[in-house]
């Protein structure tokens, strides 16, 4: 485009109030310069624009149809910066997040009951997966942030802390428990686990490992809340979250077992691109989740 944009912003406002003292008025510079803008203007495109009289300027027919099409970008544009301005205020958009059920349910359900009542015009969206793939849904744009068991590590995103939690062992109010078990001991009972490809479960093949330990469950299963279901009706034992567990431990549905050493505590992280600005609803939202902390 050969002719400067600021150009066309002055015929706009020339054109729509009929006079270059108005226009100068509008725009905060002289009439001069709107004058010679306009005649710049008229030569780039080899064209007149304006009739001009005593009584001040009006279009020409091809100024007419230049101004239709002015007129259409200028309301577009006026559009887009409004748009802005409520993204802005969080008056509009959305915030998708990434994160497991137990880790929604125990941990984030709070922050989103406060982000909606605070940001209600906010429209949010889950994702659900396993954290490998809720690391690539960043990754890929797909959401704004993932919360994760930690750790977890990759390149391009940015991953911190931000609960620290504890793995026990637990099982039904009737068990007839020891009062404490080593790892070998633990591992020799009907366990019941979360499948090998969740993070918690590497994290707890691993621990055993570095005893030289191999778990072998009895049954493996995909979900935070059946571990504590399937326990509680004498399925065997399961390993849990504690945090993540408080109100089946305080109704008695299940009880913990002592184990020796107990397992090192871990944590739970959110997640988000290094190289791509945080929406201004996802600032907002982790805004939340640090003020808490």
């Amino acid at each position: 485009m050969k002719t400067k944009l600021d150009y066309y912003r002055i015929f706009y406002e020339t054109a729509r109030f009929s006079s270059f003292s108005t226009a100068a008025q509008h725009l905060y510079i002289s009439q001069s310069a709107i004058s010679q803008c306009i005649h710049q203007l008229e030569s780039d495109l080899d064209i007149q624009l304006f009739s001009r009289s005593r009584r001040g300027v009006s279009l020409t027919k091809e100024g007419e149809l230049l101004f239709q099409k002015i007129e259409s970008a200028m309301q577009t544009i006026e559009q887009g910066e409004m748009m802005l301005e409520r993204l802005r205020h969080l008056e509009s958009g959305a915030l998708t997040i990434a994160a497991a059920d137990a880790i929604t349910v125990h941990y984030l359900l709070p922050y989103l009951e406060q982000f909606h009542a605070t940001y209600p015009n906010i429209r949010i969206e889950m994702a659900n997966s396993y954290s490998s793939h809720m690391l690539q849904f960043v990754k890929d744009g797909k959401a704004d942030l993932a919360f994760v068991n930690l750790p977890a590590e990759d390149e391009e995103l940015c991953i911190k802390p931000c609960l620290e939690i504890h793995d026990i062992f637990v099982c039904g109010a009737e068990f007839d428990a020891a009062p404490s078990y080593s790892r070998a001991q633990m591992a020799k009972l009907p366990l019941i686990l979360l499948e090998k490809n969740s993070s918690s479960r590497r994290f707890l093949d691993k621990t055993f490992e570095a005893d030289g330990i191999t778990l072998t469950p009895q049954i493996e299963i995909a979900a935070h809340e059946l571990l504590i279901r399937f326990a509680s009706i004498h399925l065997g034992v399961s390993c849990v979250v504690e945090e993540f567990s408080k109100e089946a431990l305080e109704r008695g549905l299940i009880k913990p077992l002592a184990l020796t050493p107990p397992l090192p505590a871990r944590n739970i992280g959110y997640a988000y691109a290094k190289n791509s600005p945080l929406s201004l609803a996802a600032q907002a939202f982790l805004a939340l989740i640090d003020n808490r902390a």
